[in-house]
């Protein structure tokens, strides 16, 4: 990987990707480095951060279409999210943030992903690792890198290997091996990076020496860390959610949280990750939704046969608007309820009927959110009608985001997992997807 960062190092300023490879499996190296960090303001209350968030989506949601046709990735976007305050809201008043509630946290990217999904599912594993931090990180960690956050720094992910040698979601693609003087480094190959690109840290799993589970954070501009623009998928596509390689990255002790030891540890990670999920499936809802009404009142005419002069006196529009109206403010309020839900659970020690019962919950949510952000992204254009469809609208970013974002984990498996809890009272597995 060496001669890969050499390439990269002689690219003009402002050039943001390089070629590694040529023909059509060329991949680029993704050049470009956060800004650095700065201290981001203190939000008194939840209130203020919803209200922060709405600011924000109305300002983000300009651009968004363009963003998505042309692909260019949100950089002025993040850091403006991050100054806000944001990103900081959920680390605990303990450690000198907000100690937010899970209602906010889900809200937070119900309203972002109704502006902007991709923009909105860029901190879903900041957000997501926080909870891991708290659940699993020594007391040394938390203080550590919350203090990170609070000081502007982003946190990132390197996901599981896309390629088939790697068995399942948790086979081992990256290791801690010593050197003969005893320096710890890492390595490895990982993608769905949803983060990485924009991040200062990068969380991700390993194994140990031992071959035990572990989460690792190297930082982006570490020696040895390559991030690569190679995501390429039809929607939610400027997340930056490719591969990255860490190439004998010097980590320190300090660096590894030993995950393996909670393998039995009911916690509240996998449910929080997945709330996250859902809220942001419940974002694309609503946003497909909303411009769904204000093409047809806009835009859209008559069928011949209605009698009327507009589409958005059609009865036939009317009902089915208000049918659609239903489905996504069904999914919103079961995802507000399981979100409440949780923040009652973590009021008390976390055992395993707890956590299975948060599990459950999610996936009600999960369940719902899928299925409105599919119903309102793609009947969008049937009430919306044929010209709906000109490419100028770029309106079928709704549905491609829809369509890629509810393939994070399959919503067949989030009823399996609700009939076997209610019919047989069989506990779900914990893991981030549950």
């Amino acid at each position: 990987m060496k001669n890969l960062e050499a390439q990269a190092s002689v690219l003009p300023i402002g050039q943001a990707s390089a070629p590694v490879e040529s023909g059509a499996h060329a991949r680029r190296i993704l050049t470009r480095l956060p800004q650095a960090p700065r201290p981001v303001p203190r939000i008194a209350s939840e209130a203020q951060a919803l209200q922060i968030a709405q600011t924000l989506a109305e300002s983000f949601r300009t651009g968004a279409a363009q963003r998505d046709s042309e692909r260019q990735l949100p950089w002025d976007e993040i850091e403006q999210y991050t100054a806000s305050g944001l990103w900081a809201i959920t680390i605990p008043k303990a450690y000198g943030g907000l100690g937010a509630s899970y209602e906010t946290l889900a809200q937070l990217f119900v309203t972002i992903c109704a502006a902007d999904p991709s923009l909105g599912q860029i901190p879903q594993n900041h957000f997501a690792v926080l909870q891991n931090l708290l659940d699993m990180g020594s007391e040394a960690q938390r203080q550590r890198w919350f203090a990170d956050v609070l000081a502007g720094q982003r946190l990132g992910n390197a996901g599981p290997e896309r390629k088939s040698k790697a068995a399942h979601l948790y086979a081992a693609t990256a290791r801690l091996a010593r050197d003969a003087d005893g320096t710890l480094r890492v390595s490895g190959t990982r993608f769905y990076s949803t983060g990485s690109a924009f991040a200062h840290w990068v969380p991700f799993r390993a194994v140990d020496e031992q071959d035990r589970a572990v989460q690792v954070w190297a930082r982006r501009d570490a020696p040895g860390v390559t991030v690569f623009d190679d995501w390429d998928a039809f929607g939610q596509r400027t997340t930056a959610s490719g591969g990255v390689t860490f190439d004998g990255v010097v980590v320190s002790e300090d660096d590894v949280v030993p995950v393996w030891r909670y393998a039995s540890v009911p916690t509240l990670s996998g449910p929080v990750s997945q709330l996250i999920q859902a809220a942001i499936d419940a974002g694309i809802a609503q946003g497909a939704l909303r411009d769904a009404l204000d093409f047809v009142r806009e835009r859209s005419r008559p069928w011949v046969d209605a009698g009327v002069a507009k589409a958005s006196d059609d009865p036939y529009i009317i009902h089915e608007i208000g049918q659609l109206q239903i489905d996504v403010d069904a999914a919103h309020a079961v995802l507000l309820e399981t979100a409440r839900h949780l923040d009652a659970l973590a009021r008390e020690p976390i055992d395993e009927v707890s956590s299975a019962r948060a599990s459950v919950a999610v996936a009600q949510a999960k369940i719902l959110t899928t299925e409105a952000a599919l119903n309102a992204s793609e009947h969008l254009f049937a009430l919306a009608g044929s010209a709906a469809s000109r490419s100028k609208y770029n309106l079928d970013r709704h549905w491609r985001n829809a369509r890629v974002h509810t393939l994070h984990d399959p919503v067949r498996w989030k009823y399996h997992l609700l009939g076997n809890y209610v019919l047989n009272g069989a506990l779900p597995q914990r893991h981030q997807w549950n």
